[in-house]
């Protein structure tokens, strides 16, 4: 038998059952908030969690979640409707429907969403009769611009003080056809909003909110997530480091914000037994060593989403054990030292060295290092290097490398570099695997997908329309490549450089 709409209500049910801060708000206006990524992933989203608080705080509204299903296919079998988990309504019949978009592969999971909301893809085909789709997230600090044919509006980085403002704004036009182009003009003079219709590809400056509005934390405590009923919070937002591949970097939104230790200590509910720190450069914050000590000393485990290598020491490192940590998880990202320097990442040999040595010290299991292939410069003695100094590090504890090639992203200073392509990329990826077989566990993301993502991360609106045909012809690599074809020369008139 197929999926029915009985499984549907008794899988939120349950979910629903498990979860501890879910909101349940009457109001005037409601929105779907949809994560366009299954339940687990979504409500492991900082963000996400907290734009569904924020968005529950606006008078006259109410927000209710719905996520992409586990199994697409399965739910466009049994014509089932994308519903909101509040109150399993229709996510279609809202007025407004927003979407939290963290990276360029999410952008099929956004068209499958509007499709199974019963939705035109294409903005241009909606009118009055449909939702106003609106759009944020962690892509807008890169490249939204894919995204763009099938959104009326999206909110530009940080949204806790655009999403009440732009309800507002819906709240005071009505949404027939004249009242969705007044919205959409006035709209479109907000800082931080950018209208494809009205903006073209021309995209306005990203928002920043009032470092008063921060820590984000988590609203809803759920044992179904990537990180099984952790309470995240954010100590810091952005970044003083230079990195040349981040979009984070210190020129972004103002570098390196920091919350001052006693407001994030007092922003964890003595329910939560698991805290993650989360945030761009979490061992940076002067005081993390007082933030986490505290978390350990109440009983509480503790995870850090950004561990820098040259930060970690004994202290830090202990107490990290004693917050339940078994792997220490850091990056070089560089294969090389001579790498590491040309991208400005700071981490030394002698850093990562010392931190296996804090690791097995501490009687962690493992060091966890990640890494990116086919870097601007990139040879095959960088290559060698890590063989050689990965194999050092495993005689002191087990080893292992999470390596992803590399991709381009906008809005940071290596912006345009070309993909390496993915023959050299797969060619890099064996080198490592043959030079470390035996010695250390090297976990690499596919040179395929990543083709696609850098075509995303590059790309402007055009690439979301041919990202639409290929999801529709399949969504196996093959039809991406046959979707973007012609992509390297459309690339050119842009400046851009692809190669596959």
């Amino acid at each position: 038998m197929g999926l029915s709409a009985r499984d549907v209500s008794a899988l939120i049910a349950q979910r629903l059952a498990d979860e501890l801060g879910t909101i349940r708000r009457e109001a005037t206006r409601r929105a779907a908030l949809v994560y366009p990524s299954p339940y687990h992933v979504g409500m492991s989203s900082l963000g996400y969690q907290t734009i569904y608080r924020v968005m529950n705080e606006v008078p006259g509204w109410s927000a209710e979640r719905a996520f992409l299903p586990d199994d697409v296919a399965a739910w466009r079998a049994a014509r089932l409707p994308l519903v909101t988990y509040e109150t399993q309504a229709r996510v279609g019949e809202l007025p407004v429907i927003a979407f939290s978009i963290a990276y360029e592969l999410e952008l099929t999971g956004l068209v499958d969403c509007l499709e199974l909301a019963g939705l035109p893809v294409f903005a241009a085909e909606r009118d009055a009769r449909h939702p106003l789709v609106v759009a944020g997230g962690p892509i807008t600090f890169s490249n939204p611009l894919p995204a763009g044919p099938f959104v009326d509006v999206m909110l530009l980085g940080e949204a806790e003080e655009l999403v009440p403002r732009v309800l507002e704004r819906i709240a005071a036009e009505p949404l027939d056809d004249a009242g969705r182009a007044r919205l959409l003009e006035v709209l479109a003079r907000e800082p931080g909003v950018w209208v494809p219709s009205i903006h073209g590809e021309a995209l306005p400056h990203i928002a920043q909110v009032d470092d008063a509005m921060l820590p984000a934390r988590t609203q809803i405590l759920t044992p179904h997530t990537e990180l099984r009923s952790m309470f995240l919070v954010e100590p810091e937002r952005g970044c003083s480091r230079g990195c040349t591949y981040c979009v984070m970097r210190r020129s972004t939104n103002g570098g390196m914000r920091l919350v001052p230790p006693e407001v994030v200590l007092a922003s964890i509910p003595e329910s939560a037994r698991r805290v993650g720190l989360v945030g761009a450069a979490v061992t940076d914050h002067p005081k993390i060593r007082a933030i986490v000590r505290a978390i350990v000393d109440g009983g509480r485990e503790v995870g850090i989403s950004s561990l820098r290598a040259d930060r970690l020491d004994d202290e830090l490192v202990g107490l990290l054990a004693r917050g339940g940590y078994r792997t220490l998880t850091t990056a070089s990202d560089g294969a090389s030292e001579r790498l590491r320097v040309e991208i400005e990442r700071k981490t030394k040999e002698k850093h990562l060295v010392r931190a296996a040595e804090l690791a097995r010290a501490h009687g962690l299991r493992q060091l966890k290092l990640y890494e990116m292939v086919g870097l601007p410069t990139e040879t095959d003695d960088d290559i060698d290097e890590l063989v050689r100094f990965a194999g050092a590090l495993s005689a002191i504890v087990p080893v292992a490398l999470g390596v992803a090639p590399f991709v381009a992203k906008r809005n940071t200073p290596l912006d345009g570099a070309p993909f390496a392509g993915i023959p050299l990329v797969e060619q890099r990826l064996e080198r490592l695997r043959r030079g470390l077989r035996g010695k250390v566990d090297v976990r690499p993301t596919s040179a395929r997908w990543a083709w696609v993502e850098y075509v995303l991360a590059q790309g402007g609106m055009e690439a979301g329309r041919r990202a639409l045909v290929a999801h529709r012809a399949g969504g196996k690599f093959a039809d991406w490549k046959r979707a973007f074809a012609d992509f390297e020369s459309h690339a050119r008139r842009t400046s851009l450089r692809v190669v596959a």
